[in-house]
């Protein structure tokens, strides 16, 4: 039986490629339209779209997916299942009920808590442990369908929002696959979600503003959340810098102020706590460890200077 696949960034691309290694015949792959990026403003293809044509499938990339021609298209397909990894658009009722088995989604949060765009940055920014992936059956509602298979992971204190979706973009492949075994056998089967639901909005570039009044943990848990977009930044003397990795310490001094500077070291105060800076990028400039800016651009930064 038939799958079409719909999905845009890397995040989908390891389900794509577990679908195609156990055999699933993929009938159909639906994504974004390409997207000028990159320093030379160029169209780029979705990460989808460029595993898909590596693997010979048939790619479509309406700029509405209630496009009548897409629609009539699936339609046609009568897939047995439509998969749905971080498409990005939101599904008519038409598609959702096209297969069928039904809609599956992969969805990097254990619902219901973070529905929404960015479960992995806000699961990150809200100093979570425990995280995972959720297969469920797509209604009209946002993220509200029956649960197929949940399973949870754990939040490494090294993580960003990079490799913490790195890792759960593997996990939810498999689980995808085991799920797919599962409906199709009658051994998985749909329940409601139950727990108070959480939301999680897509992040804006303002979200990376630090207030130098939260505590050190927060800061901390905010930089990983918000890497690698759209990153943490404060100012300094009027000019922006992200902050890419930085760890919490004990202690106190005034939110935003310098406390400790040495060759080495820039120690800042928060609300509660303080945060040592370990990798910046100065505007203008790649990524640097803190010792590279103290002896370049932050050469002349003090203690008792405030940033922000």
């Amino acid at each position: 039986m038939s799958i079409i696949f719909f999905g845009t960034p890397v995040f989908a691309v390891p389900t794509l490629r577990r679908l195609i290694s156990s055999g699933e015949e993929i009938q159909l792959v639906v994504t974004q339209p390409d997207r000028v990026g990159g320093r030379g403003h160029k169209m780029l293809p979705p990460p989808v779209k460029i595993e898909a044509e590596r693997n010979n499938l048939r790619v479509v990339q309406p700029e509405s997916i209630k496009n009548g021609d897409i629609v009539e298209l699936i339609k046609q397909i009568r897939p047995e299942f439509i998969v749905v990894v971080a498409y990005g658009k939101i599904l008519p009722s038409e598609v959702l009920n096209a297969a069928e088995k039904g809609c599956i989604n992969v969805h990097a949060s254990l619902l219901p808590k973070y529905r929404g765009a960015a479960p992995i940055q806000w699961a990150l920014i809200n100093c979570e442990e425990i995280t995972g992936v959720t297969t469920m059956f797509m209604n009209e509602g946002l993220d509200t369908g029956d649960v197929l298979l949940q399973k949870e992971v754990v939040i490494k204190e090294s993580d960003n929002a990079l490799t913490l979706s790195e890792r759960l973009s593997e996990i939810g492949a498999d689980l995808l696959v085991e799920t797919l075994s599962g409906v199709r056998s009658d051994v998985v089967r749909p329940r409601p979600q139950t727990g108070e639901p959480s939301y999680a909005p897509l992040l804006k570039k303002e979200d990376g503003l630090i207030d130098w009044s939260l505590s050190a943990r927060q800061i901390w848990c905010r930089t990983r959340g918000l890497y690698p977009w759209p990153c943490a930044y404060t100012y300094y003397r009027g000019r922006l810098l992200k902050l890419i990795k930085v760890i919490p310490l004990e202690g106190e001094a005034t939110p935003g102020v310098v406390a400790e500077r040495t060759k080495k070291d820039l120690i800042v105060g928060t609300g509660k706590g303080l945060i040592k800076l370990l990798e910046v990028q100065p505007e203008g400039k790649k990524a640097m460890d803190i010792n590279a800016f103290l002896q370049g651009q932050g050469r002349d930064i003090g203690v008792g200077e405030r940033l922000g």
